[in-house]
C-alpha cells in the first residue's frame, strides 16, 4: 500500500497572500497598508477593506503600497472602484509609496494620471484635504 498523501487544499499555501492593516491618524486620515499580493483571490477582501474605510469619516483615505509585492488588474480595478466611492463620499484617496511593480501598472495603464500618488505616507497625510484634482 502506497502512503496517503493529502490533497493539495490540505497543505499550506505557498502562495502569498494579502495582510491589510489599518489605522487612524485622528482627524486626518484613515491609512490601509496593503502587503504582499493582490490578484483575483484576494480582491473581496481588499474591497471590503477599502469601503470600510472610504465609510469611517475621515477626510482622506490613504493607501499604503510600499509592501504590496504585485498587483493585478482586478486589483487595479478595486482601487479604482475605491476611488469612485470616495469621491461619492467627499473623501480623497491617495495612493503612497507604490512598490516599483505597482508603479509601473498605474503608468502602463494610465492610473497614474487619476489617482494622487505620493511618495510616502508623511507626503500623503500633509497633503491638502481639497477634492481638487492635481
Amino acid at each position: 500500500m502506497s502512503p496517503r498523501h493529502e490533497a493539495p487544499e490540505d497543505e499550506p499555501s505557498a502562495e502569498p497572500r494579502l495582510r491589510i492593516d489599518s489605522t487612524n491618524a485622528p482627524g486626518i486620515a484613515h491609512i490601509l497598508r496593503l502587503h504582499g499580493e493582490v490578484d483575483h483571490g484576494q480582491r473581496a477582501d481588499l474591497e471590503e477593506a477599502l469601503g470600510r474605510a472610504v465609510k469611517n469619516g475621515l477626510p482622506r483615505l490613504v493607501v499604503d503600497l510600499a509592501d504590496l509585492s504585485f498587483c493585478d488588474s482586478t486589483g487595479l480595478n478595486a482601487l479604482l472602484s475605491a476611488r469612485l466611492d470616495a469621491l461619492a463620499n467627499s473623501v480623497r484617496l491617495i495612493l503612497a509609496t507604490p512598490s516599483p511593480q505597482v508603479r509601473r501598472l498605474l503608468e502602463i495603464t494610465g492610473a497614474d494620471e487619476v489617482f494622487t500618488v505620493r511618495d510616502s505616507v508623511l507626503a500623503a497625510l500633509t497633503e491638502p484635504t481639497s477634492m481638487g484634482t492635481d
